[in-house]
């Protein structure tokens, strides 16, 4: 079992509604509830008592018992569409008595993440006396805009080749962690955040479809760390 830390509460959001894919949250992944998977990955990192799992649905409260986690009624308030997840986080900060230092977001929909991911964060952002941090993927697409049906691109000029641009990165979304004093002041991340980038298959991993749970499930049959 890797490292347990001590100073940092991780929260998994997980609202009941869900447009595209109904019961996204809980429906099976290779067997398993989709919610389990991040469950399972903050088990290997912090204590059972310091994760807690914010939501709005009876079927996620049961997959969250059966781990024995803290669940969280998230007010309908906080459950609707145009909801934030800084206003849910904030939410659980100011709810948690327990004092922490950190506070680490899981979300289900990336279920997915490279073993060493979590202590990787949490030293990067200690040594770095920083208060945010995110998770980065390389970008290797040539990017641009369309108007008035013209593509203008934006990352390049036509004709130079991939290999001699500019390093881009995108947010995958696979974990942040940031202090807990900045999740109460309703923010996730600071002005400067610290990035970590994760080049591995895991971060193509975003769960809105059935397609995605397709894609998911390749890749985890494929790849164990």
């Amino acid at each position: 079992m890797s490292h347990i830390f001590k100073d940092i509460l991780v929260v998994i959001p997980a609202r009941k509604g869900s447009k595209r894919l109904p019961g996204k949250n809980y429906k099976q992944l290779n067997g398993k509830p989709l919610i389990a998977y991040s469950i399972e990955y903050a088990l290997e990192n912090v204590s059972v008592e310091d994760i807690l799992v914010s939501t709005d649905d009876p079927e996620i409260v049961k997959v969250a018992n059966k781990y024995q986690v803290m669940v969280l009624d998230r007010p309908s308030g906080l459950s609707q569409d145009d909801t934030s997840t800084a206003e849910v986080l904030q939410h659980v900060a100011n709810t948690v008595q327990k004092p922490y230092q950190y506070l680490a977001l899981l979300q289900p929909t990336n279920p997915m993440r490279p073993k060493h991911l979590f202590e990787q964060c949490y030293n990067m952002l200690k040594n770095a006396k920083g208060d945010s941090s995110l998770c980065v993927s390389t970008n290797k697409r040539k990017l641009g805009e369309i108007k008035h049906t013209v593509f203008n691109p934006s990352t390049y000029h036509f004709g130079q080749r991939s290999q001699d641009l500019s390093p881009l990165f995108y947010e995958n979304g696979l974990l942040y962690i940031s202090a807990f004093e900045l999740i109460k002041k309703g923010q996730i991340l600071s002005e400067k955040p610290i990035a970590v980038v994760v080049d591995h298959p895991f971060a193509t991993i975003d769960i809105d479809s059935e397609l995605d749970f397709d894609w998911a499930e390749l890749i985890l049959n494929k790849y164990d760390d």
